[in-house]
């Protein structure tokens, strides 16, 4: 096995070189990038394992930690490629980090994962793979790429696992990277991937997955953002208040809640109450009943269209906008290469900015774009 720190980075354009069997996989430590590599070593491929070091703030780290980053130099030395370590650290916290706690104090909800894969993780991959001499990347995401008939062109797909799809995170990787980008994970189960893991004799066929943002602390989302923002901008306090405008509580600040968000609100109420609308400028967190978080559609902006062209105006898609939200049926109202208009068939609950609102023709994800606002009847 070989073992290097990789520092070498070069932009797309610059990339004339490759080898057709080669490919660069990001492997995290867990056992689904492991597998990834594995079946791409089964297939012939010529492997290169890529580690990144995102995070190494103290006790708040899990962001391919010490730990994770030494459990895929034991799956490389288990497969026999060559590994490498890469410090991305700079660009995770500019492009993720920041814009995170950014965002909750402006009263939106980021999506840490999705800005992640649009701008840390595909882009390194490349820029490595280009130096490399590789013709591909490769993940352990469960999703599929597939080719147009017509135009060769890259077509991003759902998982056949729907438990598991991670189409949703994908949507923002641009079209010249994801012609190039293998997911050998998109026709498997995770029971797959794990009796895959076995067969292979991995070290981590038994490892435990994280489903929380891995640069805070578990379920102290707030805690990090108040210590993150305390040197420059710390919280604002304000007040929650019901549809009639009526002081219900006070809070420290507005980073505290979601749209949706029910429980943790510190309410005593008759009924269930509900985060409808939040206002960081004033510091004021609007609650009301469950039928008052329900919109009729959504603008969206800063969006990638998968084809290249917006969609025509009243063409019928569906949309998701949480990841583990199923996607419904809705009609684009307007759309330009910038952003577009939608409303659901049924109506959309919880309708956050700050999210991803990413559109599927069945199983097919045509774009998305970052939730701006609800639209109202």
């Amino acid at each position: 096995m070989i073992c290097h720190t990789f520092g070498v980075v070069l932009r797309m354009s610059q990339c004339t070189r490759s080898a057709a069997g080669r490919v660069v996989v990001g492997m995290s430590g867990g056992v689904d990038s492991s597998v990834a590599a594995a079946l791409l070593v089964e297939a012939g491929y010529e492997v290169i394992g890529i580690s990144m070091r995102l995070w190494s703030s103290g006790s708040e780290s899990r962001c391919c930690s010490g730990d994770d980053c030494f459990d895929a130099r034991r799956v490389a030395a288990r497969l026999r490629i060559p590994f490498y370590m890469v410090d991305s650290e700079d660009v995770f916290t500019r492009t993720v980090v920041e814009p995170f706690v950014s965002e909750y104090l402006q009263g939106r909800t980021p999506n840490p994962c999705v800005r992640c894969n649009q701008f840390v993780k595909f882009h390194s991959l490349w820029d490595r793979a280009c130096a490399l001499g590789a013709h591909w990347v490769a993940t352990g995401h469960y999703a599929r790429v597939r080719r147009d008939s017509e135009t060769g062109g890259a077509e991003l797909w759902s998982a056949v696992d729907g438990a598991k799809d991670q189409s949703y995170f994908l949507f923002a990787v641009g079209p010249e990277v994801l012609q190039r980008t293998l997911f050998p994970l998109g026709a498997l189960t995770k029971g797959e991937v794990r009796a895959r893991a076995r067969a292979f004799g991995l070290p981590v066929a038994e490892k435990p997955e994280s489903q929380e943002v891995c640069f805070t602390p578990k379920g102290e989302y707030a805690g990090f953002v108040a210590r993150r923002a305390a040197a420059s901008a710390p919280p604002v306090p304000g007040v929650i208040v019901d549809s009639t405008g009526r002081v219900l509580a006070r809070h420290d600040g507005v980073h505290q809640f979601t749209i949706g968000q029910r429980r943790g609100l510190g309410l005593s109420a008759g009924t269930p109450l509900y985060v409808t609308a939040i206002d960081a400028q004033s510091g004021t967190v609007r609650v009301g009943p469950r039928a008052a978080t329900v919109a009729a559609g959504l603008v969206a902006r800063r969006v990638n269209w998968l084809g290249g062209a917006p969609v025509p105006r009243g063409t019928r898609l569906q949309v998701k906008i949480r990841s583990r939200f199923a996607a419904v049926p809705a009609s684009i109202s307007a759309a330009t290469a910038d952003g577009f208009e939608l409303y659901a068939d049924d109506g959309l609950a919880a309708v956050t900015p700050g999210q991803a609102a990413v559109l599927y023709r069945g199983q097919q994800v045509i774009g998305g774009g970052w939730i701006e606002r609800p639209l109202r009847a």
